[in-house]
């Protein structure tokens, strides 16, 4: 056997399309001045538990706790906190619990879903236009038709594909009071349009593609008027979606690949995670 046939390890392939292609981090912050919560849940939170020195006279004192020399904090955080993939438990109950929309389905927690099934070549659906297109307290829908338009224009979706959908959403992501427009401003104070979601249809049609993970930049995958009918269109038929992502204006409509890699919380309803794409 000569050197040159020998194939490099998995480690090395890898290795060499990072360094070879232009990594793309769709993931939004995580800050206690952010909307990084769906309003009303638990906020995010992260609190100091250690500093490197003595800190008494902060409105919230800080001490060094067993002579370390370091500093760590603690967090409280919901599992739908920023970027995020829900489970199949967020919408479905478990079997044998007698609830409507119960079955196997409801028993798959985040630590649950295959590690790739979140993983796939990105096909970008852009529906930018739809943005406010829709009264307050209520999303614009993303329709079988803007399916089939896309794929008009870039083929026929394929089993493995994982579709985002490009709302620009994301831009209303800002600190601080600006911050209302992202969450607040629609879900709470009911004073402005949603984000662009699809409907239980559009999933549908998806899901019959072979697609098996959704991703969108918007605040949710289901509409601000009620979101059980389309993640029930996914979620109990092995479809994962993935939420709250940005930068989706970098992607081509296709060409890219898309990796996102949650935390892996035992018997979790969703985990946040990082999200990325690698360009071509």
């Amino acid at each position: 056997m000569t050197e040159s046939s020998v194939q490099p390890d998995v480690g090395t392939q890898l290795a060499g399309i990072f360094r070879g292609h232009h990594v793309a981090d769709l993931t939004l912050a995580l800050d206690e001045t952010l909307p990084c919560t769906w309003p009303g849940h638990m906020p995010y939170r992260a609190t100091v538990w250690t500093w490197f020195a003595d800190r008494p006279g902060d409105p919230q004192p800080v001490h060094p706790r067993c002579g370390t020399e370091y500093q760590t904090r603690f967090l409280v955080v919901d599992e739908h906190t920023g970027t995020h993939m829900d489970a199949p438990s967020h919408f479905v109950p478990p079997p044998g619990s007698g609830l409507p929309h119960a079955g196997p389905a409801g028993a798959i927690s985040a630590a649950d879903v295959p590690l790739l099934t979140t993983s796939g070549p990105a096909a970008v659906i852009d529906v930018r236009g739809l943005d406010g297109q829709a009264e307050a307290g209520h999303s614009p829908a993303i329709t079988p038709e803007h399916v089939t338009a896309f794929e008009a224009t870039h083929g026929r979706l394929r089993g493995g594909d994982v579709v985002l959908l490009r709302t620009g959403w994301d831009a209303r992501y800002r600190p601080g009071p600006e911050g209302a427009a992202y969450g607040a401003d629609v879900l709470t104070a009911r004073r402005a349009p949603g984000w662009p979601a699809p409907t239980p249809d559009t999933v549908t049609l998806l899901k019959d593609r072979g697609v098996t993970c959704i991703g969108t930049d918007g605040l949710s995958m289901g509409p601000a008027e009620g979101g059980a009918p389309v993640h029930l269109a996914g979620l109990p038929h092995g479809v994962i979606f993935v939420e709250a992502l940005t930068g989706l204006d970098s992607l081509p409509p296709r060409g890219a690949f898309f990796l996102f890699l949650s935390l892996r919380l035992a018997g979790g309803t969703g985990a946040p995670g990082r999200a990325l794409a690698v360009l071509p």
